[in-house]
């Protein structure tokens, strides 16, 4: 008879177990999907912008070419087309629309598609989403007159297939062509973003999600840094890269 009971006290706590493991969980708010980074946005979310939830500033664009981390993959890849994410706080990827102070989302009742299917124990429905509808610039702005010619120009002269060329061209027989390549790109992408501030009365903090991050900031992806001082681009050597020290005069006053 103990045996007996034995067993079926086993089997109770054995059954308690099991439904402990296929009880469904739930978000335990300890905000890391927060602090790693805002979503991509997808044609769903279009709305949020155009209704004023979010703003173009609260954005920027991680331009086609430009290596990006894959939070499916989970590593960095070049991106095939626009991505469009939050912005990060001060210096960091934590989303600007998180609230440290109690792990709370400011926009949670409208929050994006990828924040309202994540979830971090059963990533399968956001699987299904995560390369599909995504919404580029040109679902926003193409429609601006002039505002989305810059865009392409800007696009195409400064592509990162182009800075990848030259970086590679770099250990060459062409280095000093590819010198000046680079620095013909880095010219242009700051002459672009003044002309939309000084003469379209852009605002500033709308750049990141017109033209993408500087180029400045993200050719380091590249193997180079590049500081901007005294009116010249100065290229330091980043993890074996050669063209350390050398210095391009810019021709602005």
């Amino acid at each position: 008879m103990d045996k007996l009971k034995n067993k079926k006290h086993q089997s109770h706590n054995a059954l308690s177990n099991f439904k402990k493991d296929i009880e469904p969980l739930e978000c335990k708010r300890c905000g890391t999907c927060c602090k790693k980074g805002g979503p991509c946005f997808h044609i769903e979310d279009k709305m949020l912008i155009e209704k004023g939830i979010i703003l173009i500033k609260d954005l920027y664009t991680i331009r086609e070419g430009e290596l990006a981390y894959d939070n499916i993959k989970e590593c960095l890849i070049p991106v095939t087309s626009d991505l469009i994410k939050i912005k990060g706080q001060s210096d960091s990827w934590e989303c600007i629309f998180f609230d440290g102070n109690d792990n709370s989302c400011k926009i949670y009742d409208k929050r994006p598609v990828e924040c309202r299917v994540l979830k971090c124990w059963d990533t399968r429905e956001i699987e299904q989403i995560y390369f599909k509808n995504r919404l580029a610039r040109k679902d926003l702005v193409s429609i601006i007159e002039g505002l989305w010619d810059l865009i392409e120009d800007h696009q195409s002269r400064c592509s990162y297939d182009k800075i990848k060329h030259f970086v590679k061209e770099l250990d060459g027989e062409k280095k000093n062509e590819a010198i000046e390549g680079i620095y013909d790109i880095l010219i242009y992408d700051d002459s672009i973003r003044e002309l939309v501030v000084k003469k379209g009365k852009m605002d500033p903090e709308n750049l990141d999600f017109l033209f993408g991050r500087p180029i400045v900031a993200t050719i380091r992806m590249f193997g180079l840094k590049v500081k901007k001082k005294d009116g010249k681009y100065v290229t330091t050597q980043v993890h074996g890269s050669r063209v350390h020290g050398s210095r391009l005069e810019s021709d602005e006053d």
